[in-house]
């Protein structure tokens, strides 16, 4: 089977061809991100599983900017190759991979330096711990945010080049080394975790490794000769170019950040109302629900840049004919996992809580009810992803905003009050439902400026 080109007419078997490597190699990336949660839970115990939960956010945060800069860049080099102007993207890609390298480095010395008192904040609603345990916890959070920040920067390009590969028709290239990282990552934890009975430092330090291959693998399969479309080489620094990526990826970074910091919210209210066993059932929700958002995440990542390419190409009918069979495929995908992720709620909770018989019960509970949340946020997730392509940061900034924060955020501090822990389990789904008729107003009112509809 050929490779299928930027430039091609899409049905929906091409589409999803296309698509396929970016949503299996988020899915991997998910489920190599929770390894470390699965091999803590079940091999090293309590307390470092809820730590290593309660520092993730901040982590993430950190980690965010790769997002920004990879699908920022994303739409303007991709709009550059629609245009045939291949030097000038090569010239964008190299400027934004080396701004990366630098900008991961600089967060790295801040995260170690600041992690210690960022645990402590976080644990700080916990009152059903002993001072001892508490303490511990705090040590957990700090080794493992430590541990992981070191290679920030490999953390950064990872993040920013899962967009890229596919930019440079390559899907599949950026699938095998998620694919060896993600491998990687599951082997070192299960050495050093169960064989060499590190604890959370083997976790970390597993993810680390794998981290490096990530981000170190793609630098050097660009900075040689490739068939790719796109190259590192030399570059000058372009301000206003970066500028201008920064505010069309901003909506990915703001999405990142906000998921981050209503996660510490979360983890906040659930230690008011059960303690710290209340984050460890939101982690393995979290953890569940990433790999079923993960597809909505990869397909949007897959068609940014056909999208992209046809909107630089002025290709309006093909952009039509991708928005109509994109909705489609994302709204039927939302209802499938809304089925199993109900139907399955339990056992994919035993899989990381097996053995507290209240937790596990807690933690399928909250799963049911989040479910529900598939069948809005794929569209949430495209319709963010859709106006990044078209160069539209603000309108995307304000979907992933709506979605991530500002909706999210008043439900899971209004909603416990009214229903109580269950408050807390339906909080995205009304986040997810109310950005739902936003999304959909912004479709309607900007058809006829991009001619998408």
């Amino acid at each position: 089977m050929g490779r299928i080109k930027l430039s091609e007419h899409f049905n929906y078997g091409r589409l999803i061809r296309f698509v396929l490597p970016s949503v299996i190699m988020m899915v991997f990336v998910s489920v190599y991100g929770i390894v470390d949660g699965f091999f803590v839970s079940n091999f090293v115990g309590e307390i470092p599983f809820a730590a290593l939960n309660l520092i993730f956010p901040f982590i993430m945060i950190l980690g965010s900017v790769g997002f920004m800069l990879g699908t920022g860049g994303n739409a303007v080099v991709s709009k550059a190759l629609g245009e045939g102007n291949t030097q000038k993207a090569n010239r964008i890609f190299s400027m934004l991979v080396y701004t990366t390298i630098v900008l991961g480095v600089i967060l790295s010395v801040l995260g170690i330096a600041v992690a210690r008192p960022v645990a402590e904040l976080f644990a700080a609603n916990e009152k059903t711990m002993s001072a001892a345990d508490k303490a511990e916890l705090i040590e957990q959070c700090v080794l493992y945010a430590r541990t992981i920040l070191v290679v920030l920067p490999a953390f950064m390009l990872q993040n920013a080049f899962q967009g890229f590969f596919v930019t440079a028709e390559k899907p599949r290239l950026g699938l095998y080394v998620t694919m060896i990282a993600g491998c990687g990552n599951i082997l070192f934890d299960a050495l050093f975790v169960v064989v060499f009975n590190w604890g959370l430092f083997g976790a970390a330090f597993a993810t680390a490794l794998n981290q490096l291959l990530g981000g170190i693998i793609p630098v050097v399969y660009f900075a040689r000769k490739n068939d790719s479309l796109l190259r590192l080489g030399k570059t000058n620094f372009d301000g206003r170019v970066l500028g201008k990526v920064c505010i069309n990826g901003l909506s990915e970074l703001m999405t990142n950040v906000s998921l981050s910091v209503v996660s510490i919210v979360y983890n906040a209210q659930l230690m008011g109302l059960v303690g710290f066993l209340g984050v460890s059932a939101y982690g393995v929700i979290q953890y569940i629900g990433f790999i079923f958002i993960a597809v909505f995440l990869g397909y949007s990542v897959g068609c940014a840049p056909i999208i992209g390419y046809h909107y630089g190409a002025q290709n309006h009918d093909e952009l039509k004919n991708i928005f109509k069979k994109s909705l489609t495929i994302v709204l039927a995908v939302g209802v499938v996992m809304t089925a199993i992720a109900a139907a399955f709620a339990r056992p994919l909770s035993a899989i990381f809580v097996h053995s507290d018989p209240a937790l596990l019960d807690m933690t399928a509970h909250g799963m049911r009810i989040n479910a529900l949340s598939f069948l809005t946020c794929g569209i949430n997730i495209f319709a963010s992803a859709f106006f990044t392509a078209l160069g539209n940061g603000g309108i995307s900034l304000l979907i992933s905003f709506s979605r991530t924060f500002l909706c999210q955020m008043a439900a899971v501090l209004i909603l416990p009050t009214i229903w109580g822990l269950d408050g807390v389990w339906s909080a995205l789904v009304v986040a997810e439902s109310v950005t739902l008729f936003l999304s959909a107003i912004l479709f309607i009112r900007e058809r006829k400026r991009y001619r998408y509809a």
